[in-house]
């Protein structure tokens, strides 16, 4: 585990440092001191520091989930699919694409992933789901699904369903209640530091991790990182992410030499639901290795390379290099440090809940009809937070990247099958190299569980382009009084009413037919 700063991060690192050794930040962290973030975050902080030893702790867990994967293994059950959201699915799938093992991730209420998901390979699939409150509204929706489908197999679900959640939560005690498999997570960890849980480990294990191996690697790093010592590489990381001066508030994380796959996007619910609030924050920026921030020198960015080589940091940048299990660790560690420079809470999420509510409450009631501003190619272009006078969606595009100041930064927010063929992701580096600003890109309604936070609560500097695919086959949600279709269109509908109360503009570009992907893009100017 090594951490190589240069330019502005070093001179962060100069700056910061010396203090929080000072202030043995790092060794009161491991005696669980929960006044280091002040007293204000002082009643959350006490009850959310279980992270720090989940390596130790979540030990009494590997023989109980070996156990079970052997026996789904005995009785031919080689699939495993994760329902979770947020923290709850992506160190699961970061853990189980760098080990090469198959994990099915349904994180999404699109209808159409829905259904590719639960109708496939029914007689052979175990399910986890996992909430750590037990009353998330995609997983309960995910989990009403699967059940449906295995009894119409002749599939009694209890003996293919296993759940993870915090004890005591109602999914807990319903479950408990019909027989299920239960996995207790520790309640005094929060869900996107929950990595080193039963949420990372159970459904990494029943898939076929060696998490024995993944909690050796974290237990490797955690004396470093507990160590009162200015070569501390979390206390460094975390100084660089957030006491640049002037500072660099947008985190552009490169992954692309390191063998750990998908770890920016796990960084990124990580940092930006933990920082992003008190209108400050750290804005973290996932890109692949053609990306334009990459090489624009924008003043408000910080460039994080993550590798597997010790290599040194050069320009202004950031190197981080590691093995999984100590990258997990040491990047939670280097988000509490972020959250004392900045002053804030690390562990709460007050704006999360806020497009929750907007969307229950579409669901709960007969909401307005929304009536496009225009109608283009099939594209339905409408505004929120900002007026757009444009009638065809590449107008609307200009309109909306006319809104970004200097300082501001797009977020691309796509509510369609993240698995299906829209090609949207590859909108990003087209909008960054034309805005030349950093580009966020986020699977809806996934990332309301982590950016969200960042998009409300951090600085008023995004602008936000939603996309909402209108599948042609919805599907049902066995129990309720709407369809998934109908959900995903009230989670973006309402995110983009919070939005644009907190100030943002949104310009929603409603898809109605498979063709309209391709306007949507090129008007992003992704060429043919």
């Amino acid at each position: 585990m090594k951490v190589s700063v240069h330019g502005a991060a070093a001179a962060a690192r100069d700056a910061a440092v010396g203090t929080l050794v000072a202030d043995r930040f790092a060794s009161r962290l491991g005696a669980a001191d929960s006044t280091l973030w002040g007293d204000e975050a002082q009643p959350e902080a006490s009850v959310r520091l279980g992270w720090v030893r989940a390596s130790e702790v979540s030990r009494a867990l590997v023989a109980d989930i070996l156990d079970l994967r052997d026996d789904f293994r005995a009785r031919g059950l080689s699939r495993i699919v994760l329902c979770g959201m947020g923290g709850s699915s992506l160190a699961p799938e970061v853990i189980t694409r760098t080990a090469g093992v198959p994990l099915v991730v349904l994180d999404s209420t699109n209808p159409a992933q829905i259904s590719r998901v639960v109708d496939d390979s029914i007689e052979e699939t175990v399910v986890v789901v996992a909430s750590k409150s037990g009353s998330t509204a995609e997983t309960d929706s995910q989990k009403r699904a699967f059940e449906a489908a295995f009894t119409a197999a002749g599939i009694d679900p209890v003996s293919r369903i296993v759940i993870v959640t915090d004890p005591g939560s109602p999914l807990d005690v319903a479950s408990r209640d019909t027989g299920y498999t239960v996995f207790n997570a520790d309640p005094t960890v929060g869900g996107r530091y929950s990595a080193l849980t039963a949420f990372g480990l159970v459904p990494s294990g029943l898939a076929g991790v060696d998490i024995d191996n993944l909690l050796d690697e974290a237990d490797d790093a955690l004396s470093t990182l507990l160590t009162d010592d200015a070569a501390n590489p979390g206390l460094i990381l975390g100084a660089a992410m957030a006491a640049t001066n002037p500072r660099r508030d947008k985190l552009v994380i490169d992954a692309a030499e390191s063998s750990i796959v998908g770890i920016g996007d796990w960084i990124e619910q990580l940092v930006a639901e933990s920082t992003g609030k008190n209108s400050t924050g750290v804005l973290p920026v996932v890109v692949d290795e053609d990306a334009p921030e990459l090489t624009q020198g924008a003043t408000d960015v910080l460039v994080a390379h993550i590798t597997d080589s010790d290599s040194e940091a050069h320009g202004d940048d950031v190197v981080v290099a590691g093995s999984l299990g100590a990258q997990l660790l040491l990047w939670e560690f280097a988000t509490v440090v972020a959250g004392r420079i900045l002053g804030i809470n690390p562990f709460d999420q007050p704006d999360v809940e806020s497009a929750k509510i907007a969307a229950r409450a579409l669901l709960d009631t007969t909401p307005e009809v929304v009536v496009p501003q225009a109608i283009d190619a099939g594209v339905e272009i409408s505004a929120a937070g900002f007026t757009v006078t444009a009638t065809t969606v590449s107008g609307a595009v200009d309109e909306l990247l006319a809104t970004l100041a200097t300082d501001g930064y797009l977020a691309v927010q796509v509510y369609a099958d993240r698995e299906g063929d829209s090609g949207l992701d590859a909108v990003r580096n087209p909008l960054a190299a034309r805005t030349a600003r950093p580009v966020t890109f986020g699977w809806g309604p996934r990332f309301l569980h982590s950016t969200g936070q960042y998009h409300k609560g951090g600085p008023a500097q995004g602008a936000f382009l939603q996309v909402v695919a209108r599948e042609e086959a919805d599907r049902a949600i066995p129990g309720r009084p709407f369809t998934f279709g109908e959900l995903i269109a009230a989670q973006a509908r309402g995110d983009a009413t919070v939005l644009a109360e907190h100030g943002r503009p949104v310009l929603t570009l409603t898809v109605t037919n498979p063709a309209g992907y391709a306007v949507v893009a090129a008007a992003c100017g992704v060429t043919a």
